[in-house]
C-alpha cells in the first residue's frame, strides 16, 4: 500500500507538471466564450468574426509585448448555464488572463460570478443591460467590463429621435417580456418619451419564439398612434414587421440594437422594411477612415459587409488587447486595472473611456432602413 501511496502521488505530480508546461511563457491565452448556436448564434458567430480579424491583426504586428496572442474559443449554445461552465474551463484548465464574450446580457452576467471569484476580467461587445456592470443594489462588479453603452442610453436616444425627429406623440410599445433585455429598453424608452411629452397609447407583450403575432396587431390597428416600439430581438422583430405591413400597419418601426441581424430582413423581407429605426453601435455609412479601413480588412477575410456585431466583437478584442498590453504584469488583476484606466481608446465603433461602472462612454447611431438597407445614420454623442 505504501508503495502504492508514493506511485499515486508520483503520478499526480507528473500530471501537476504536464499541465503547467501547456502554457507557453511567449503565448497570451485569451478566451472566447460565444454564442456560436442556438437562438441568438448569429450575434456570436458576427462577434467572433470580428474578435479572430483582430487578434489576426494584432499578432501579425508582433502580438502583446512580443507575445502571441492564443485564443480558446467554445461555443455556449446561447445557454447562461453553459456560458458559466465554459467560463470556469477557461479559467481553471485552459489557464486564460480574459475572457471576451458572451454577446448577451443573461448569459455574459451568468459568466461574472466567476470572473469576480477567480479575479479574472471578463469583457463583452454587446452586453446592454443596465445591471451588467453595476448589481441592482449598485455595486460594481469588479471584473465585468463591455464596449456597448447600455440599455439605458438606447431607450434614451430612440424616445427623444421619436420625439423629435420624427415628431411622435403617440407610440405603442410591443416588448419582448421574456428578456431583460426587452424589459430594459421598454422600462427606459416609456419613461424617456412621456418625460418629452408623449403618450404610451398601448402596450403589448410577446415571449421569445413567438411566430404568430396578428392578434396583438388587430388590437393596435384600431389605436391611434405615430410609432411602435419593439424592443427585442431580430427573430421576432423580423415576424412583427412583416405581419403588421400586411395588415396595412404604416407607421414608423422603431428599435434597437437587437434588430441588427441580416435574419431580420429574411424574415421580414425588402418591401416591409422602411421607415424603420434602431439604435446601434455601429453604421458601414460612417466615412471615418478607420471604419473605412476596417470594412476593406473585414470583406478581404469573409468576403462579405461587415455588420455592428462584427465590428464590437473586433473592438472587443482590440480593447482587451490594449490593457493587457499596459498591464504592469500579466495576470487578472493587473489587466483589470488596466482596463479600468482606458482613456479614449479609438475603435471602430467610436472612442471610448471607461467610467466608473465599468462602462464606455461613447457615441451611438440612430440607423435609418429603407427597402432593408441602411439609408441613413445619425450619430448621437454622450
Amino acid at each position: 500500500m505504501k508503495k502504492i501511496s508514493v506511485l499515486c502521488i508520483c503520478l499526480l505530480l507528473i500530471a501537476s507538471l504536464i499541465g503547467c508546461a501547456k502554457v507557453n511563457q511567449n503565448e497570451i491565452r485569451i478566451g472566447i466564450n460565444y454564442e456560436l448556436s442556438g437562438g441568438v448564434a448569429t450575434y456570436g458567430q458576427s462577434s467572433v468574426e470580428g474578435i479572430e480579424l483582430a487578434i489576426e491583426e494584432i499578432n501579425k504586428a508582433g502580438g502583446i509585448n512580443g507575445k502571441k496572442i492564443v485564443p480558446v474559443k467554445y461555443d455556449n449554445k446561447s445557454e447562461p448555464a453553459e456560458a458559466t461552465t465554459l467560463a470556469n474551463k477557461l479559467i481553471t484548465q485552459d489557464k486564460v488572463v480574459a475572457i471576451l464574450g458572451p454577446a448577451t446580457s443573461g448569459s455574459f452576467k451568468a459568466e461574472i460570478p466567476v470572473a469576480n471569484a477567480n479575479k479574472i476580467p471578463v469583457a463583452s461587445g454587446s452586453a446592454t443591460a443596465d445591471d451588467v456592470t453595476v448589481t441592482s443594489d449598485g455595486k460594481v462588479q469588479e471584473y465585468a467590463f463591455r464596449v456597448c453603452f447600455n440599455d439605458s442610453f438606447q431607450g434614451t436616444v430612440m424616445a427623444n429621435f421619436a420625439a423629435d425627429n420624427l415628431s411622435a406623440e403617440k407610440a405603442v410599445i410591443i416588448m419582448d417580456s421574456s428578456s431583460d433585455y426587452g424589459k430594459g429598453l421598454a422600462k427606459n424608452f416609456k419613461e424617456n418619451f412621456v418625460a418629452a411629452g408623449g403618450t404610451i397609447v398601448a402596450e403589448e407583450a410577446y415571449v421569445a419564439g413567438d411566430t404568430d403575432f396578428n392578434a396583438i396587431l388587430t388590437k393596435i390597428k384600431g389605436i391611434d398612434f405615430d410609432v411602435i416600439y419593439i424592443p427585442g430581438y431580430y427573430n421576432e422583430a423580423g415576424l412583427i414587421i412583416k405581419q403588421a405591413r400586411a395588415q396595412g400597419i404604416t407607421a414608423p418601426v422603431l428599435g434597437a440594437d437587437g434588430f441588427d441581424s441580416p435574419v431580420l430582413l429574411e424574415l421580414a423581407g425588402a418591401d416591409a422594411l422602411n421607415d424603420i429605426y434602431f439604435t446601434n453601435h455601429y453604421s458601414s455609412l460612417d466615412k471615418d477612415p478607420a471604419v473605412i479601413k476596417f470594412i476593406e480588412d473585414f470583406k478581404a477575410k469573409y468576403n462579405k459587409e461587415p455588420d455592428a456585431f462584427n465590428a464590437l466583437g473586433y473592438d472587443l478584442a482590440k480593447f482587451v488587447a490594449d490593457a493587457i498590453g499596459r498591464a504592469e504584469n500579466l495576470n487578472g488583476e493587473s489587466i483589470k486595472n488596466a482596463l479600468e484606466a482606458t482613456e479614449n481608446f479609438v475603435g471602430v465603433t467610436g472612442t471610448l473611456s471607461v467610467d466608473e461602472n465599468h462602462n464606455p462612454v461613447k457615441s451611438i447611431v440612430v440607423i435609418g432602413l429603407e427597402n432593408g438597407e441602411q439609408a441613413s445614420s445619425l450619430k448621437v454623442n454622450p
